[in-house]
């Protein structure tokens, strides 16, 4: 009945006329303690952190006016919000748009269209994400979906350095050293995730739980002991109903859950959101950091503590079912991207999707497709670095994402969803040796290859678990589109970025990118014409000299730890 009911609603959506909402954010920095240890700069809106939630409804436009008081630029990303026929509102820096300059304004027009779900804006200008400046974005329905009240858990982790700082430490040349962990703190609704209000429940009514996880690099775990949780939706798309004990989210993933209260109001509950991390060590009360809040049913009632099973079932994409049952795309092409760490000769530690660290070009990508004629076909205009793959007018690509690696990934795609086909193993031959010589690539644990049944699950942003593949659909509108891992800024601004540019003849035929787009440039001394480096044909000068890779050392197997030494255990593999 239900899926049926979420059909009709899905389909009503299409015929929806809505209305202009009008908001204006003041960017400034504030002195803040969010975490209750530690007092730092971070970037807010009209001198507070947190940023208040943004709500609209289903077929409204948002038009928010941005006037940039900080001491550098500024871009917005409405993220998984596709901007149809208008790719210069994406918001991506140096991709989209020269960004906003200080002491400026710029506003934003986010059209929602059919579109409704839980999604979030936040800085996409180097690590400005990082420092707070992120929020939800939710799109309610149009038509109300069989529930009875709206609970946001918006998640955050928070750490003590100042994006800039953190920067310059990742990304110096060093000793081939490892860098120190760090462990942030959980932040949930924009404080400290060991204060939070409770959640009132009342027998028998249904609660949608929003729970979207705005975190830079950490990874976060959401159950309610004592209650299951109906998945309804997963980055914006709407799916059949999935029945689970909790959610596993990567950086920048959102889920809507249906939570039914219990019949009785006898006793209280808790529910659980735990931050954690595999790439740093695990220390109690460091990682992972746990938060519990209180779900309400009677004042000062006992508190019932329910035993979690060994076996939690968490929210699965790959066996999901996309509510509109949009049929699988065919394949076009294939474009295969692998995440791979870069070590400089000069020692610096970048990554890679393709074949080089992706580095910002000199001229936004938008207006090198504007402005190269035929050239813009070909990928070579927007620089080496940009990692620039050119996309035909409504091609189906077909994406196969390589985890190399011993971490796991958060890949984001802008300008659409991609439909969840495939996850499996990466072949031993392609995994990335441990830089640890006491761990052996022979105690990879077993992946099993899981394919979609029916309909695909589609979702903006994956989660790439270490020595795995995901094999995605997708067709994107004509305009620039970033791909890119979310754990920023540590993999997004080292290198983990490729762009895709769709269709740049039918560009150049469409569009008419606002004059406002061009005074952005200009009052920054960026060029809006010419290849990435702001030249003409293939003549590069002027961009930094292409990075040189390290010579890659040799994979251990058991029988090559080093100095004897017995291999320990890999990462498991979560999930």
């Amino acid at each position: 009945m239900r899926k049926a009911m979420y059909a009709v609603l899905a389909l009503l959506a299409h015929l929806c006329v809505g209305e202009y909402v009008r908001l204006t954010w003041n960017i400034t920095y504030v002195q803040v303690n969010r975490d209750g240890h530690v007092d730092r700069l971070a970037i807010g809106v009209n001198n507070k952190l947190p940023i208040a939630p943004v709500y609209i409804t289903q077929g409204d436009t948002l038009f928010l006016t941005v006037h940039n008081m900080l001491d550098v630029p500024t871009a917005i990303h409405a993220h998984g919000l596709v901007q149809t026929n208008m790719p210069y509102m994406d918001g991506s820096s140096m991709i989209t748009q020269c960004g906003i300059p200080p002491n400026s304004s710029f506003t934003y027009e986010i059209r929602s269209n059919s579109q409704s779900g839980t999604f979030f804006l936040h800085s996409h200008h180097m690590g400005q994400l990082a420092d707070g400046l992120r929020t939800p974005f939710i799109i309610r329905e149009k038509y109300p979906l069989g529930y009875d009240e709206d609970v946001l858990v918006a998640l955050e982790d928070w750490y003590a350095t100042d994006s800039r700082d953190k920067l310059v430490e990742l990304l110096a040349p060093d000793t081939n050293t490892p860098l120190s962990p760090t462990f942030p703190f959980g932040l949930i609704n924009g404080f400290n995730g060991n204060d939070t209000k409770a959640v009132k429940f009342e027998r028998g009514k249904k609660y949608r739980f929003r729970v979207l996880s705005m975190s830079t690099t950490e990874y976060w775990k959401f159950t309610i002991p004592g209650h299951k949780l109906e998945v309804v939706e997963a980055d914006g798309v709407m799916c059949e109903p999935q029945l689970v004990d909790g959610l596993d989210l990567a950086p920048a993933q959102r889920y809507s859950v249906v939570v039914t209260a219990r019949d009785s109001d006898e006793f209280n509950f808790v529910y659980n959101c735990t931050l954690y991390a595999d790439f740093v060590p695990r220390i109690k009360g460091l990682n992972p950091r746990v938060y519990t809040g209180l779900i309400e049913y009677k004042q000062g009632a006992p508190i019932k503590h329910v035993e979690v099973e060994d076996q939690i079932k968490w929210a699965d994409d790959v066996s999901m079912r996309a509510l509109d049952n949009e049929a699988v795309f065919g394949v076009d092409r294939q474009i295969e991207l692998a995440m791979r760490g870069f070590l400089t000769t000069n020692k610096r530690r970048l990554r890679r999707l393709g074949t080089l660290p992706y580095a910002e070009p000199h001229v936004p990508s938008i207006f090198t497709a504007m402005s190269m004629g035929a050239l813009a076909m070909d990928s070579r205009v927007y620089g080496p670095q940009t990692q620039a793959y050119i996309i035909g007018f409504n091609q189906s690509v077909e994406l196969v994402i390589k985890n190399t690696q011993g971490q796991t990934h958060s890949q984001h795609q802008h300008g659409g969803t991609f439909q969840i086909i495939e996850r499996g193993p990466v072949d031993h031959s392609e995994l990335e040796p441990p830089p640890d010589p006491r761990f052996s690539l022979d105690d990879v644990p077993k992946i099993p290859v899981r394919t979609f049944t029916g309909v695909p699950m589609r979702r903006d942003t994956i989660d790439v678990p270490p020595f795995s593949y995901v094999k995605v659909r997708l067709r994107m509108e004509s305009g620039i589109w970033l791909h890119h891992c979310h754990l920023s800024p540590a993999h997004d601004v080292a290198g983990l970025s490729v762009t895709f540019v769709v269709a740049p003849d039918v560009m150049q035929r469409t569009l008419n990118i606002p004059r406002v787009f061009y005074e952005q440039c200009e009052m920054q001394g960026i060029k809006t014409e010419g290849n990435a480096a702001g030249n003409w044909g293939f003549d590069m000068t002027g961009l930094p000299p292409v990075p040189v890779e390290m010579p890659a050392p040799k994979a251990q197997g058991a029988q090559g730890a080093a100095q004897g030494a017995p291999a320990k255990a890999l990462p498991k593999v979560p999930k």
